[in-house]
């Protein structure tokens, strides 16, 4: 990998995909088509890559900033990936054992088939193999981080655990004939399913147990562990949560059943209380009937009062145009009959002068005055009812 690419890497490891990169594919975490063990740091193409059982690339994405993005989150939410994770393990790990029975079985068909007592002996062999070379490496990991003290007290069992190692092999060699001990007993890794030779020495050893493949499935099967006891948690806390809400539906039924039957034990009551209620609501719908009526009146009233009002004022000038139309047409007709019968009169007197005698004219003239001042005290009066009457 170059130092490009690295850093790449550690960026994305540590800020996730809210840096500016525009090149990645923009996927969330929670998507199906990523990788669930590899946001959890345990996929078995990951751990194995470069040994023996190298499984290439894996078939769903892997991501550092995707892992970051889950890290971020899954401190305010649980996604309850472990679940998925350990589906992933579980069947990786299977595969393995499988390999593992195969390779015994093989294994006990090429071999020479021995006794239990001597096959005891030779797997005690192998246990002490297994012990030196698990030391062997952790003093070299011990080394390299530079703590020489606790190394040594390493090498201090290992020295042991060898002494211990050649005893158990001059029992197993005076147990059977020298023909069959000079043969390489091989046997099965229970880890990594390894094939490993009683006779090995402690280089060989020390380079299978301190092996990328042989730490890597201790890695994987420890991580196995561990997420198992973490779904177990989960899925009994959460059957908690489930059985404590059971229970409050449950103790809400029941209060709703004992509400139930005391108001079937105590109808009178309950009537009370429904009386009341309606009552109570009675009471109020027409307390607003009220307001809303009274507003209703108020408005009503006020409407009537200013209707009144216009209606007043235009009756008042209707009859006073009215009054003054009828004194200007009776005006108007008193003065046409005064006119008409001053022309009478004046012919009259005319005709009589001409063909009477002086004191007959006096007379009816006198007749005429008096006949046409009463006309008019007539016509006066008739004026004056028909004015009256329009009144």
């Amino acid at each position: 990998m170059s130092a490009q690419a690295q850093m790449r890497a550690m960026l994305d490891q540590l800020m996730g995909t809210s840096r500016d990169d525009t090149t990645r594919q923009r996927i969330k975490f929670s998507d199906d088509r990523v990788c669930k063990s590899h946001l959890l740091n345990c996929c078995p193409h990951d751990v194995l890559s470069g040994t023996r059982m190298d499984l290439g690339e894996c078939l769903k994405v892997h991501d550092l900033a995707l892992r970051a993005d889950y890290e971020i989150a899954s401190k305010e939410q649980d996604f309850f990936f472990e679940l998925d994770a350990m589906d992933h393990l579980q069947s990786f790990i299977a595969d393995c054992d499988r390999r593992t029975e195969v390779a015994k079985k093989r294994l006990a068909e090429t071999q020479e088939e021995i006794s239990a007592e001597v096959a005891a002996k030779a797997e005690r062999v192998h246990e002490l193999n297994e012990e030196i070379g698990k030391l062997l490496a952790k003093v070299e990991q011990l080394g390299a981080e530079g703590n020489v003290e606790e190394s040594q007290k390493v090498m201090d069992e290992v020295e042991k655990a060898r002494a211990k190692k050649r005893e158990a092999e001059e029992v197993y060699r005076n147990s059977m004939p020298a023909s069959s001990f000079q043969q390489q007993k091989l046997r099965v890794c229970e880890v990594c399913s390894a094939y490993l030779g009683l006779h090995d020495n402690d280089r060989r050893l020390a380079d299978h147990f301190g092996g990328k493949l042989h730490l890597g499935f201790i890695e994987i099967r420890e991580k196995l562990e561990e997420l198992k006891r973490v779904v177990a948690e989960k899925q009994e806390k959460r059957n908690q949560e489930r059985l404590k809400r059971r229970e409050e539906r449950e103790r809400e039924e029941r209060e709703k059943l004992r509400r139930s039957r005391s108001h079937s034990k105590n109808p009178k009551r309950s009537r009370s209380r429904e009386h009341r209620r309606h009552r109570s609501r009675s009471m109020s719908r027409e307390r607003k009937r009220r307001t809303r009526s009274k507003s209703r009146e108020k408005r009503h009233r006020h409407r009537s009062r200013s209707s009144s009002r216009s209606r007043s004022r235009s009756h008042q000038r209707s009859r006073h145009s009215s009054r003054d139309r009828s004194r200007e047409r009776s005006k108007r007709r008193s003065s046409k009959e005064r006119f008409r019968d001053q022309d009478l009169a004046s012919c009259d007197r005319d005709r009589s002068s001409r063909d009477r005698s002086p004191r007959d004219r006096d007379r009816k003239d006198k007749k005429r005055s008096y006949e046409s001042a009463n006309g008019r005290s007539e016509d006066r009066r008739s004026s004056e009812e028909r004015e009256a009457g329009e009144i």
